[in-house]
């Protein structure tokens, strides 16, 4: 189960929209860190996803464990948040 959803974002990245999209049309909630806005955290997106692209989504779960899924993959995400 689905504890919390942190998308990290720019504002030129159009599969970020997609994700955001994707999650608002399943009814998931979540946080956006829009790094063009949050610059001093964008290391912690790099820290997280070893990737210097977004969107990064990390799904934690109740357990808090983590998933992190770079770009829009739905063969990823889909499971991530069921």
């Amino acid at each position: 189960m689905v504890k919390n959803i942190t998308i990290f974002t720019t504002n030129t990245c159009a599969y970020c929209g997609m994700v955001k999209k994707w999650l608002g049309a399943k009814g998931y909630s979540y946080e956006e860190v829009n790094l063009d806005q949050n610059p001093d955290r964008q290391a912690e997106a790099l820290k997280i996803s070893g990737a210097l692209t977004v969107p990064v989504t990390v799904v934690t779960r109740h357990d808090n464990s983590q998933e992190v899924i770079v770009g829009f993959n739905l063969s990823r995400l889909a499971p991530a948040v069921n």
